[in-house]
């Protein structure tokens, strides 16, 4: 009985993957960047699924970690020049190799507020991490040499195995390849790449273990599981994820604007991973597409949907209308579906023997 409620699942995914490989053929420009914004905030999600779903530390802070990445990126990467009355410091290294530094950096950022974080819980740390939002934002404002201040700096393309990753079209199969469908399969790889480890972690002992802390902390701790380690690693695990979703948002974007990386970001995906599915991959996944996809569609459509209009029209503003929606369904998953929306994808009655 099992193996046939497999199959139906694996053609899934073999028909999803397959999907997914041809969407850059068919669909325009907007769709795939949405769909890469989607990706990039699945990962992160991801990062802080694992964080707070699955070992229960409550995080403020993850759009400060994406920020981190982001802007370590365009570091460590960029030219030194002068842009915007900025004379901003770049450090010229091959691109590949600064996408993979800034994740490591941001990994350190969050090393540095591990002992922080194994040691505080709940709303304690939750409101120590907001604190680096703040802190953030007064950095990248004022950091002009690095951040390009209010107006931000240009995100240099990435380039691969000699392909640059830029709007310098590349033909495949007689289709104009540009930026963001050169993107999409480096960011379908990552994403696949992020949740498959995760998926391992959540399944083996680690996974086990910040269960066991999350579920009962003092229990875990008698079991011999080293909580405060725990907490710490999994912290810096989830600030790698955030800063390879940053990475990803500023190639998609092709410009870092410290404004995005405030707290309304954090709360979203705060709302991602419980509209999906708290302490599970699949349920980040389903998230992050819920919810960042929600106000691209609401504005590309805002001419056609009543209430929805352009910002100053008089009509309710597309993105104000997705927060509206995305906190609806908040309130609607903690009341009737606490395991969320995944839960209504995977439920089935089991059979009797």
């Amino acid at each position: 009985m099992s193996a046939t409620f497999r199959k139906p699942r694996a053609y899934a995914w073999f028909a999803g993957g397959v999907v997914l490989l041809a969407l850059p053929f068919y669909v325009d420009r907007f769709w795939l960047q949405a769909g890469l914004f989607a990706m990039a905030a699945a990962i992160g999600a991801i990062g802080i699924n694992l964080l707070t779903g699955a070992t229960g530390q409550l995080s403020m802070g993850h759009a400060f970690f994406l920020a981190v990445g982001a802007y370590s990126y365009c570091v460590l990467a960029g030219e030194s020049g002068v842009e915007n009355g900025h004379r901003l410091t770049g450090l010229g290294l091959p691109t590949w190799l600064a996408a993979v530094l800034a994740v490591l950096v941001a990994g350190a950022a969050g090393g540095l507020f591990s002992p922080i974080a194994g040691r505080l819980r709940g709303a304690y740390l939750g409101i120590a991490t907001l604190a680096l939002i703040f802190i953030g934002q007064h950095v990248l404002f004022n950091a002009g040499d690095l951040t390009g201040g209010f107006n931000g700096r240009a995100v240099p393309p990435l380039s691969l195995f000699g392909i640059d990753f830029d709007d310098s079209e590349t033909v495949i199969a007689a289709v104009p390849f540009q930026s963001a469908e050169k993107l999409w399969y480096i960011a379908l790889l990552a994403l696949l790449g992020c949740a498959l480890f995760a998926r391992g972690v959540l399944r083996g002992r680690p996974g086990r273990a910040m269960n066991a802390i999350r579920d009962h902390r003092i229990a875990a701790g008698v079991m011999g599981v080293p909580v405060a380690r725990y907490r710490a690693a999994v912290f810096v695990l989830s600030s790698m994820y955030a800063g390879l979703a940053g990475v990803l948002i500023a190639l998609v974007f092709q410009r870092t604007v410290p404004e995005y990386f405030g707290v309304i970001l954090s709360l979203e995906f705060l709302a991602m991973i419980v509209i999906g599915g708290l302490g599970t991959v699949a349920g980040a996944v389903v998230g992050a597409v819920f919810v960042s996809l929600l106000p691209q569609i609401l504005t590309h459509y805002s001419d056609t949907l009543p209430l929805v209009s352009a910002p100053g029209t008089g009509g309710v503003a597309p993105g104000e209308a997705s927060r509206y929606l995305y906190g609806a369904a908040v309130v609607a998953v903690v009341l009737f579906l606490p395991g969320g929306l995944t839960r209504l994808i995977t439920s089935r009655k089991t059979p009797r023997e």
